[in-house]
């Protein structure tokens, strides 16, 4: 594994969920109103806030759910319309039913009008804190409801020149069900939009003549309940029956650049939707915006992608790109093809670290999925904790955040691939709250809510961890040690080898809930052990093979080693040019050893 050209350090990616970062309000009513449970505002990203961000450990911050989505709160006095809770989920709304894609979430303003200008003030004070920002774009789907309303001048909304009579036109922004009339689904589970509290447009009724598809593919004009019923499904050109009405990559695209990409596009016709999701990435690039996370990326033909990076490239080539793509059959033509920077490695490294965590997973699957992907590894984000998943401590995963230690070491060091981390993981939160829309073990997206255990780090705002316990304390320090350990190591930006199993086989103690690697660069020697083990130590003699004892250089004779986390000194012996180094590990302890 090789160091990818311009990228000197690791980055890592700090996911907040925008809303929820600056709220202290604890009272967690379910189907709480922002007045009852409070929110969460852009101007709570002040200066302390971010620098402790930034002192985390973080390079990048993923602002999530800034674009001006759905929601159920009434903003009519600043010339906002209202959405109809029939086609919002939860009480906040889905921050993936984008409503007006050139402007931001009034929710998130102190004074509504001027959100925009609250935003911008935010990207200044990010920047000048140090961290590179995201957004979300969410290119397969829009709320029920769009309307654009901030469209720039000699620009259209989203299916304002449709033609509604077809099921299907190359330049239509979306599908129609012709001759049909939308329903809102039948709720089930005792489901009532805003809980069953009484409002004016709670009537099981939302006007859409004619009906359009559903943003997960549902041609129904009645949706069901577990459809995304809230969002409708743009047409990049992909015909009903999956046929493609656009041009398509030649065979040898995959090994280009993103300049002979963007250049094959130029004399192409392409479809209306490519062009109006385009304007919107330049738009956000021009405000100074740094990247993009795009939701959903594999249910958007891989042309299309082309097309929208390669715009994307060309306006700032150091742009950071992330794509949630969950089909691991898929990954290297969204990469080479889409020009992806990053896609999740949720479906082979997440989904094996997390079984492993659980207690019932060997280590031994680890280096079998890394072996899979080594031709894409630095394009494979890693990951623990996000809005889609459960969070770490709880019931539903591991019930403990300290069983998160080992994997993310893992996580950290193993490639030279970004990290990311979600809000509260760094502070064990445990997703406990019933917040209504909302389920617990994630931290809602759609409702208004407190996340605990980060208020406690937040402290009225003071940001510096005042109420957090001695556990909740540890655990944070330990994030802040390993983070800034990756965003400044030159090893990880070089060589990988395995070493586990050959442990295995030479090493007494040694077992598959222990994980060993080496990683080494021009001026760095790293060795990587962790024990995934929630209740038993490990002690044995960790051997490091003469392959690797020879590319380090070392000679016969003792050697000291560090350790990157917390500073302990051991000492690596290299005896008849085998390296021997005695490990003792306590339950979920990791050691990274700089050799000396």
């Amino acid at each position: 594994m090789h160091q990818k050209k311009g990228k000197v350090k690791k980055e890592v990616v700090y996911q907040v969920f925008t809303r929820l970062f600056g709220n202290t309000h604890t009272n967690n009513k379910p189907w709480g109103t922002m007045e009852e449970n409070g929110i969460g505002k852009f101007g709570d990203f002040t200066e302390r806030a971010l620098d402790e961000i930034k002192a985390l450990g973080v390079t990048h911050i993923w602002y999530t759910g800034v674009p001006h989505h759905a929601l159920a709160a009434d903003y009519r006095e600043y010339d906002i319309s209202q959405d109809d809770p029939d086609v919002v989920k939860g009480r906040a709304g889905s921050p993936y039913a984008v409503k007006d894609y050139y402007n931001v979430n009034p929710d998130l303003a102190e004074n509504p009008e001027k959100r925009l200008e609250e935003f911008k003030a935010l990207i200044h004070r990010t920047h000048k804190a140090g961290l590179k920002l995201l957004i979300d774009i969410v290119p397969n789907h829009v709320a029920r409801n769009y309307e654009g309303k901030s469209t720039p001048e000699g620009s259209e909304p989203f299916g304002a020149s449709d033609d509604t009579s077809l099921e299907y036109k190359r330049d239509n922004n979306f599908y129609y069900i012709p001759d049909s009339i939308f329903k809102v689904p039948d709720w089930q589970n005792g489901y009532l939009p805003l809980g069953g509290d009484d409002h004016p447009l709670v009537d099981g009724h939302f006007k859409e003549v004619p009906a359009k598809w559903t943003g997960n593919g549902s041609r129904l004009a009645q949706p069901h309940f577990n459809d995304w019923y809230e969002t409708v499904k743009i047409n990049y050109g992909v015909r009903p029956d999956g046929s493609y009405d656009f041009d398509e990559l030649p065979k040898d695209f995959e090994s280009k650049d993103h300049k002979a990409h963007f250049q094959f596009w130029q004399d192409k016709d392409v479809p209306n939707s490519w062009i109006k999701f385009k304007d919107i990435a330049l738009y956000w690039l021009d405000m100074g915006v740094d990247g993009f996370r795009f939701d959903m990326a594999e249910m958007v033909p891989v042309e299309f992608w082309s097309y929208m990076n390669s715009h994307i490239k060309m306006k700032n080539p150091d742009a950071f790109l992330l794509a949630e793509v969950y089909n691991p059959e898929l990954y290297r033509d969204y990469i080479h093809n889409g020009k992806m920077d990053y896609l999740y490695d949720k479906v082979e490294m997440y989904d094996s670290l997390r079984h492993i965590m659980q207690g019932h997973g060997w280590t031994d699957h680890i280096p079998v999925v890394k072996k899979r992907t080594a031709d894409i590894a630095h394009h494979l984000l890693h990951f623990l904790e996000n809005h889609d998943e459960q969070r770490i401590a709880s019931p539903d995963f591991a019930g403990d955040a300290q069983r998160g230690k080992p994997a993310m070491v893992v996580s950290a060091t193993m490639t030279t691939a970004p990290l990311m981390i979600y809000f509260g993981q760094e502070v064990g939160e445990p997703a406990k709250e019933n917040a209504g829309f909302g389920s617990p073990t994630r931290t809602s997206i759609f409702d208004y809510i407190g996340v605990p255990h980060h208020q406690r780090w937040v402290n009225d705002k003071k940001f510096d961890g005042g109420q957090l316990s001695e556990d909740e304390n540890t655990l944070r320090d330990f994030y802040k040690r390993l983070l800034n350990f990756t965003i400044n190591s030159n090893a990880l930006m070089g060589e990988y080898r395995d070493i586990h199993f050959y442990n295995k086989e030479n090493s007494e103690g040694y077992d598959h809930r222990v994980l060993s690697y080496v990683r080494w660069s021009n001026s760095e020697r790293l060795i990587v052990v962790s024990n995934f083990e929630a209740h038993d130590s490990r002690a044995f003699q960790l051997k490091i093979p003469s392959e690797i004892v020879q590319k380090w250089n070392l000679g016969e004779g003792d050697y000291k080693v560090i350790d990157a986390l917390y500073g302990g000194v051991n000492t690596l012996k290299i005896v008849d040019g085998v390296g021997k180094l005695d490990i003792s590990l306590n339950p979920l302890q990791s050691f990274i050893f700089r050799v000396d």
